[in-house]
């Protein structure tokens, strides 16, 4: 495996194979079973018996009530309403702006994302709304993927808007990982840690989710708007003091944060809660399986390959040339693709342009600059990585020159988290745009 080209394109397809794998719409296809021919019929599949979403029986004659939320909201709407035809009786899509397509019976809302505006609170309080007209005979099929914490933002009552985008800004340019994200995203947002299920009025509620976090949990997923909160207050008060932001917040989400300490505000349901024992939830889709794929099309071309038993977590900046170390040694036998997957996290002490897989990218350039033998392509699942319009970034043993050509030092654009800027100069953005899935990044390294 030579560097080069070659290497790019290889990485590519591969790529491509993970995210076919991993399409959401096809995730959801493959979890509905109608019990009839005939099922590609979008007028008239899944009306008589033998429905089952997610391997949970339908009551004949239920109506769907659907909520779809995150950066792949649409294509699982769309893939659902296309099995299951006029079983939908109403419903809402709430996803990141560009990735949205009109879906029948449902309406469609583009918000924000990472740092939620006035629509994804009012998309929050229109699913806190759809909640409240639910039925006893009606099922709720909610359909989450990642971003939708962000995109399905409600404030408590007791905080705004300002209040919420402040805290999370806060929470990413700190550094947090998903898990600390999620314990305060859940204590100041009315449809997080189990209170969209709690505010259904009607029957089963039966849970699609794509996994975009390590572990593949539900709590975690989109924060566990239907699933039991295992974090409380004093968890939530607890990364605020470990990332240096107690004094940093709004202060009426640190006085709610306070109240939630002294018992004067209620804790989210938590594991066990009989308010949630109606609600039936799998994951359809995730980093393991589109890692598997890429595995399986590499040795189809007869190639050597393997998955990285780490997940690609930490500082964005380390975890690049700690995975080209981990690559070199693995392939220490002879030439190798080494596969990596997770979401990594970057600390913005000088904002610049770029997301984590570029940022990644950037620091594995340096790590292997001058050396022919290496190339690497790094990106975001869903098509977009940070608040840029690339996916990623392909690097490999002549980036640093390149970028040097064109005038760009990469050690001064890495300091300044400014990947985006040099890889548009060098040319090794990649640009995928919107994919249809959100499972985490991966990170595919080429060894000769």
């Amino acid at each position: 495996m030579s560097p080069g080209p070659s290497s790019r394109q290889r990485l590519e397809a591969l790529l491509g194979a993970a995210l076919r794998a991993a399409d959401a719409g096809a995730a959801v296809r493959r979890a509905i079973e109608t019990g009839e021919a005939g099922e590609s019929d979008a007028a008239g599949a899944g009306q008589g018996a033998g429905l089952r979403i997610g391997g949970v029986p339908v009551a004949d004659g239920s109506p769907l009530v659907v909520l779809a939320a995150g950066k792949a909201a649409a294509a699982m709407a769309a893939a659902l309403v296309e099995r299951v035809g006029r079983r939908v009786a109403r419903g809402l899509v709430v996803t990141k702006d560009g990735h949205g397509r009109v879906v029948p019976a449902l309406v469609l809302r583009e918000t924000a994302h990472p740092v939620p505006d006035e629509r994804c609170a009012a998309a929050g309080r229109e699913a806190l709304a759809l909640a409240a007209t639910g039925r006893a005979h009606e099922t709720l099929v909610v359909l989450l993927s990642g971003g939708a914490s962000a995109l399905l933002s409600c404030p408590v009552a007791d905080l705004t808007l300002s209040d919420l985008a402040e805290t999370t800004a806060l929470l990413l340019a700190s550094g947090a990982d998903i898990h600390e994200l999620n314990a305060v995203r859940k204590h100041v947002s009315a449809v997080a840690g189990g209170r969209l299920a709690g505010a259904w009025s009607g029957g089963p509620v039966i849970v699609l989710a794509v996994s975009d976090v390590p572990g593949d949990r539900l709590d975690v997923i989109g924060s566990g708007p239907c699933s039991a909160d295992p974090s409380r207050f004093a968890d939530a008060w607890r990364v605020v003091e470990r990332r240096g932001l107690v004094q940093r917040l709004p202060a009426a989400v640190r006085e709610h944060l306070r109240a939630g300490l002294g018992g004067e505000r209620a804790e989210n349901p938590g594991p066990g809660d009989p308010a949630l024992a109606r609600v039936h939830a799998r994951i359809v889709a995730s980093n393991a399986l589109a890692l598997a794929a890429a595995e399986r099309a590499a040795r189809e071309q007869g190639l050597r390959a393997a998955i990285d038993p780490a997940p690609l977590c930490g500082e964005a900046r380390d975890a690049g040339p700690a995975l080209l170390a981990r690559a070199r040694r693995a392939a220490a036998g002879g030439p190798l693709l080494w596969l990596a997957g997770g979401e990594t996290t970057v600390r913005f002490e000088q904002a610049g342009r770029g997301g984590r897989s570029q940022e990644l990218a950037l620091a594995a350039a340096l790590a292997m600059a001058g050396d022919p033998g290496i190339a690497l392509l790094a990106a975001g699942t869903d098509g977009s990585d940070g608040p840029t319009d690339a996916a990623g970034a392909f690097a490999d043993g002549g980036t640093v020159a390149r970028g040097a050509a064109r005038g760009l030092a990469a050690r001064e654009a890495l300091a300044r988290h400014d990947s985006y800027t040099f890889f548009a100069a060098e040319g090794g953005l990649l640009r995928t745009g919107p994919t249809g899935t959100n499972v985490m990044d991966v990170a595919f390294v080429a060894v000769s």
